[in-house]
């Protein structure tokens, strides 16, 4: 690979990233300026992450058409329009006819991008990958901070589409860089030794062992990390009584959390395995979620939120780059999109749900909220683990 092109692909998830936790961290000013109810963004959630699934399910025929670098510049350039629609909206209904191409451009280049970096590059370079989302992620609650502190939710929506097309500029510079490596059709199991490949359905992919064990996995770790992220700063203001400029701000710990982690992860998976990597990271949530569920003051909400953080960190990118190990090259586009789309029906059906359950029983049962989804997370990684053991020692 060109050495500029790692940079660039830094960037680009750094732009994926941005928008992410925006409308979580500006809802509770929102919300009362579009004259809409606390569970509404759930509607906006719900119609960015169906987006986000059709895209995804679609990367593999559109990357192999127009390649990694035009998917991903298109992509980054949808969002940014959205993010400076969002800025120019004044009524609900705006915002989830704005929330449809948001959705498009985040999927494709979410799956186009892990994918390329899975097959192309070492295990560290994931995880420095996933950290530099997580900077985006968390620049954009402090930016989105900053400027509800100046009154104005809408800029900050305009500031973070504006830092968009400066980053789409980038990319259409880069964009005689990018090279692809030819991979291997996918194939039927047991039909490359008959001489006979064919393309291999989503149904028989699902087939697969362990297939729909990651899937379940990828639901509930994106379930956990976007209920985690859209819901802290609400959380924050409604349950432990912090004013709303100031829960923005504290958003933004999980996402710094996951920032931070994710730099360090990249060191850590030069001497450890994808899956104890997956095993340290559900453990440091855990502790994450309980001091967040024990009354023990705001401190340890700040302490909590930013646990959870480096708990996730290593999770997702450890999962993505384990795939063409655990699955095959020939497959690893096809089902990184799959999983892509699992991670955004997660978000879709889940974080909407809580947000039903914080207005019509309570909001303190976040934590709560967070420690099943982490639980089923578990088993189901487990469940993966086991198989690859035994496919390991049937070989």
């Amino acid at each position: 690979m060109p050495a500029g092109l790692l940079p660039i692909i830094y960037l680009a998830f750094i732009s994926l990233g941005l928008p992410d936790s925006a409308i979580g961290s500006a809802w509770p000013t929102m919300a009362p300026d579009l004259g809409a109810g606390v569970s509404w963004v759930g509607a906006v959630t719900m119609i960015i992450s169906a987006g986000t699934i059709v895209s995804s399910l679609m990367s593999v025929r559109v990357v192999d058409r127009f390649g990694t670098g035009k998917v991903t510049l298109v992509s980054v350039l949808l969002t940014a329009l959205a993010l400076v629609g969002f800025s120019a909206s004044d009524a609900f209904w705006q915002l989830c006819l704005i929330a449809i191409p948001y959705g498009l451009g985040a999927g494709a280049v979410d799956a186009a991008l892990n994918a390329y970096v899975a097959v192309h590059y070492e295990s560290q370079h994931m995880s420095w990958l996933h950290c530099m989302w997580g900077v985006g992620a968390s620049g954009g609650p402090m930016i989105m901070a900053q400027c509800i502190s100046g009154g104005s939710w809408s800029l900050g929506f305009f500031v973070l589409g504006g830092i968009q097309l400066a980053i789409c500029v980038v990319l259409t510079l880069s964009l005689p860089l990018w090279r692809e490596k030819k991979l291997p059709k996918p194939t039927e199991e047991g039909s490359a030794s008959q001489g006979a490949p064919t393309h291999i359905s989503r149904r028989d992919l699902l087939r697969r062992d362990g297939v729909l064990a990651v899937l379940i996995c990828f639901f509930c770790y994106c379930a956990l990390e976007g209920t985690c992220g859209n819901w802290a700063a609400t959380y924050c203001n409604l349950a432990r009584g912090i004013d709303a400029g100031t829960a923005a701000s504290w958003a933004s710990l999980f996402y710094i959390g996951i920032t931070v982690g994710r730099l360090l992860s990249g060191f850590i998976s030069l001497k450890v395995s994808d899956h104890n990597m997956i095993r340290l990271g559900q453990a440091i949530v855990a502790l994450g979620v309980l001091a967040v569920l024990f009354p023990l003051g705001d401190a340890m909400v700040l302490a909590g939120l930013v646990l959870v953080g480096l708990g996730c960190a290593p999770i997702y990118p450890s999962i993505i780059h384990a795939t063409p190990a655990r699955f095959g090259d020939d497959v690893a586009l096809e089902l990184t999109g799959m999983q892509m789309a699992f991670a955004y029906v997660g978000s879709l059906a889940m974080s909407p749900l809580f947000g039903v359950i914080a207005e019509n029983i309570a909001i303190e049962l976040y934590p709560v909220y967070l420690a099943a989804l982490l639980i089923v997370m578990v088993i189901a990684a487990e469940k993966l683990n086991a198989v690859m053991r035994r496919r390991n020692a049937a070989v």
